[in-house]
């Protein structure tokens, strides 16, 4: 027995009082994380619902509409498209999303807004300095205020969001591409040049 393995054996022995062999009883478990029984669309109402009930918000919307702004926002609509879905304008389907955290990435394409966020000037001072409306203005400051607020939950309902809409279209891409790696395997050099 060379060095190491002795001192590991030294070591083995010491953590197990002096037992020649530790055995650990084994359970049949399906995952260490527990499962959520609910389906997507509970899920999804759940977390409309605390955040209606959290921040108070007011939007001409119902919670199941909310839920469809949510999804349509995953998919990659325009609040212009979402507004017309609603036959809403698209200013309440803009402040509806915000009020549900989810900031596109083109919401503030022109405005940096750390610079704007703690900036006390008026609209139309900021306006002129950023050569852009004072309207856009206050839709970036909106943009910077529904961040701020999603950080200061710790993007918990972001992420809740992320996980059961975009995770679900990741996890059925996936899905589809195993499947499909898995058919390029399994018929790789078989003979496919065939005539009936």
């Amino acid at each position: 027995m060379n060095e190491k393995t002795e001192e590991l054996r030294d070591i083995f022995t010491d953590v197990t009082d002096g037992e020649e062999t530790v055995t650990e009883s084994q359970e049949n478990t399906r995952g260490s994380l527990e499962r959520d029984e609910r389906t997507t669309e509970e899920r999804l109402e759940s977390v409309v619902q605390q955040m209606r009930e959290r921040y108070a918000f007011d939007t001409p919307l119902s919670n199941e509409d909310l839920i469809a702004v949510a999804k349509a926002f995953y998919e990659g609509d325009s609040d212009d498209d979402i507004a017309a879905d609603f036959d809403v304008d698209p200013a309440d389907v803009f402040e509806a999303r915000l009020s549900l955290h989810l900031v596109g990435e083109d919401d503030a394409d022109e405005v940096d807004l750390a610079a704007i966020r703690d900036r006390e000037e008026d609209d139309a001072t900021l306006a002129d300095e950023y050569d852009v409306s004072p309207a856009q203005i206050r839709r970036y400051r909106r943009v910077a205020a529904a961040e701020d607020e999603s950080r200061a939950a710790n993007d918990r309902y972001r992420d809740e969001f992320d996980s059961l809409l975009a995770d679900a279209d990741l996890s059925e891409q996936m899905t589809s591409d195993v499947r499909e790696d898995g058919l390029e395997d399994a018929t790789e050099g078989m003979e496919t040049d065939v005539e009936f």
